[in-house]
């Protein structure tokens, strides 16, 4: 848990100081690399980590992320410009990469049936803790001592997490001689790389250099699975990620994932810019769908008593287009209560998908592979989001030109007077300067809603396609033992 607050709490404490700090080191341009830089090598390398579990066992793989991380940290802290910083944000989102899918990974060998639903509905709540907790640390740091400390708090917890795997994780590996799959692990890296570099600086990149990154990421994928094919022991083994219920769980995370993009990226804007509210009020959509996502891992044990494991993952998976479509119903006037019923359905319903497809994959995966699978669990969940940000950031966009012109502000529909009217959003709040903008904003941003109930009406259809392996059915051996995981 301390492992995975580490990472969850780095997204949301960054965020408070990054006005101070763009203040200090300058570099305004790069403001968004700064988060993009994490991201980019947390979601890269997840899946390789999960991979060097599965060899090496969790221990040594997970306390090397962590001191990998806890470096980071301390070199953010001393960062002198924005490219110092970005560069030391790449090696802290190494580190990252193991700490998520590795943690999960433990509490998925060391518990079995409702023992392993309990924890891993645990380590879910440590979400909702950091997304509370981030904010108000990262304002008191900021403000009493210097942005530096949001990077260096991480240290006292970084040496107290390492400890407790030294002093109280013991597991038994079978050692063998491996052939580690390097090239494969590289490919996988820079496709993984260009894509995402592709999606989340489009706005900033010319046509050609998005093209040539997309062609490096398909070229890289192309010469992957050949790689694999062939590889003695592959970093992704594609006949895992070709089984029926990891495919198809992890179709329906990333589409879930693709729909909840829009809460966090565009849903505050809507508040913001259509009815008005406040910066801070603006917020609490999202911090009601970061709570309702581990309150429903926190309670899957419950809705199990009740209804089958089958039941409880398409009532996640239905619950998610059902608080889409409360979207489709906002309109200026719409009161905060009214606007986060929503919200709260989307992060239940994605916690309830979540925590039953992590469950079943971990009980039916052997040990040996299970690393690896939860790696790709959240590696999709990452890939998703990040798709989610782009493909509903280029509807907005559609829509804000499209809805212009219909409202006969021509002059907006380019480009370059969309990123212009998307930084009004304090003077159209509330109607203030130009009610026909605040239209327009409303009109584009309903566009968006839209798609993100196609998202979350495949993600209901994906959801059903998934193999039920009961609950009760994981429970009959008891508690695994190291030894015989590692046979």
């Amino acid at each position: 848990m301390l492992s995975l607050f580490m990472s969850a709490i780095e997204v949301t404490i960054v965020a408070t100081a990054m006005p101070q700090i763009v203040r200090d080191l300058g570099g305004f341009a790069y403001y968004s690399w700064v988060f993009s830089a994490f991201l980019l090598t947390q979601t890269a390398t997840t899946v390789i980590f999960g991979k060097l579990a599965d060899i090496y066992g969790r221990k040594p793989v997970i306390i090397a992320g962590t001191i990998i991380f806890l470096t980071g940290s301390i070199l953010c802290g001393f960062a002198w410009s924005m490219g110092s910083m970005i560069a030391f944000r790449l090696l802290q989102g190494i580190g990252a990469g193991s700490m998520q899918p590795i943690a999960v990974t433990i509490a998925g060998d060391y518990y079995v049936g409702r023992e392993r639903l309990r924890m891993q509905g645990a380590l879910s709540s440590v979400w909702a803790a950091a997304a509370m907790i981030g904010p108000l640390v990262g304002g008191f740091l900021v403000e009493t001592l210097s942005w530096s400390w949001i990077f260096w708090v991480n240290v006292p917890i970084g040496i107290l997490t390492i400890a407790g795997f030294v002093l109280f994780m013991h597991e038994d590996v079978a050692h063998r001689e491996h052939r580690i799959d390097y090239l494969g692990a590289a490919l996988f890296s820079i496709a993984t790389g260009a894509f995402l570099i592709a999606l989340t600086q489009s706005t900033t990149l010319s046509w050609t250099e998005v093209l040539l990154l997309a062609a490096v990421a398909l070229l890289t994928v192309l010469l992957f699975v050949l790689v694999e094919k062939s590889a003695p022991e592959p970093m992704i083994a594609l006949d895992l990620w070709g089984s029926r219920m990891l495919a198809s769980a992890n179709a329906s995370l990333l589409c879930g994932m693709m729909a909840l993009a829009g809460v966090t990226s565009y849903l505050p804007m809507y508040f913001q810019g259509v009815l008005g509210y406040s910066a801070v009020y603006a917020g609490f959509p999202l911090m009601v769908m970061m709570v309702t996502w581990p309150l429903a891992s926190a309670t899957s044990g419950t809705i199990l008593r009740y209804l089958s494991m089958r039941a409880t993952l398409r009532l996640g998976g239905f619950l998610i287009p059902i608080g889409a479509a409360f979207l489709l119903f906002l309109k200026p006037g719409t009161t905060l209560t009214v606007g986060v019923i929503g919200p709260a359905l989307m992060g239940y319903g994605m916690g309830l998908l979540n925590i039953t497809s992590v469950i079943m994959v971990q009980g039916t995966i052997e040990w040996s592979k299970r690393g690896s699978a939860t790696a790709a669990l959240i590696f999709s969940r990452s890939l998703g989001n990040t798709l989610g940000v782009a493909v509903l950031g280029a509807a907005l966009n559609l829509g804000v030109i499209m809805f212009a012109i219909a409202q006969g502000r021509s002059e907006l529909a380019t480009p370059e007077h969309v990123r212009e009217l998307l930084t009004m959003i304090g003077e159209v709040a509330g109607g203030g300067a130009d009610p026909s903008l605040k239209m327009v904003l409303d009109s584009a941003l309903h566009l968006t809603f839209w798609v993100m109930l196609a998202f979350a009406l495949i993600t209901a259809v994906l959801a059903l396609t998934i193999p039920i392996r009961e609950l009760e059915t994981l429970s009959k051996t008891g508690r695994e033992t190291q030894q015989a995981q590692a046979e």
